[in-house]
Parts: structure tokens; sequence; C-alpha cells
């Protein structure tokens, strides 16, 4: 999974710190590697990626959704300048 955030870039380092509290969540949830990317030629555009074993696996991340989750999601999306950030699912490509 790919999540494109753009923040004004004034707000970089506590949304950095929101994010990393919320990639706990992701990798409690059963992500097994999470990442994030700045993009050095646009202010403020990140790129976070996270991997689940399967498809059905990133469908039971939505399940296990707790309270305190909510909260450190709206923490991280308040940052957000328009709208929501873009998600992007892609799924492993199997050469049969």
């Amino acid at each position: 999974m790919t999540v494109e955030w753009n923040i004004d870039s004034k707000c970089r380092l506590p949304f950095l710190e929101a994010l990393w509290s919320y990639a706990r969540e992701r990798r409690r949830d059963g992500a097994y590697d999470w990442a994030l990317f700045e993009d050095p030629a646009q202010d403020g555009r990140f790129i976070e990626t996270f991997l689940t074993d399967s498809w059905l696996e990133h469908l039971r991340q939505h399940e296990r959704v707790t309270n305190a989750d909510r909260v450190l999601q709206t923490q991280v999306q308040r940052f957000q300048l328009e709208g929501e950030p873009k998600v992007t699912h892609m799924i492993a490509a199997e050469n049969n």
C-alpha cells in the first residue's frame, strides 16, 4: 500500500512524529514492512509505504482498528492540506 501525504512544510517535524507513532500501529496490525519517503522536488510531499502478507491480511487491518488507532489516524490526517491522502493498493504480480 502507498499513502501520499501533502502537508504544509512548516509542519514537517510534528507530522513526522505523528506518522512514526502511526507506523507502530500499522506494524502491530499486520504490516511487516513500513517506510516513509520525502519528495525533494516538492516541499511537503511524503509517500508512506507498507506491506502485508496478503490482500486478506490488509482487509483484516481495517477490522482491527481500535479507538486509540482512530485517535492516531486523526492526529496524522490533520496535517493533510486538502481532502484525503491518496491511497494506492497494489498486489504482487505472479508469473504463471
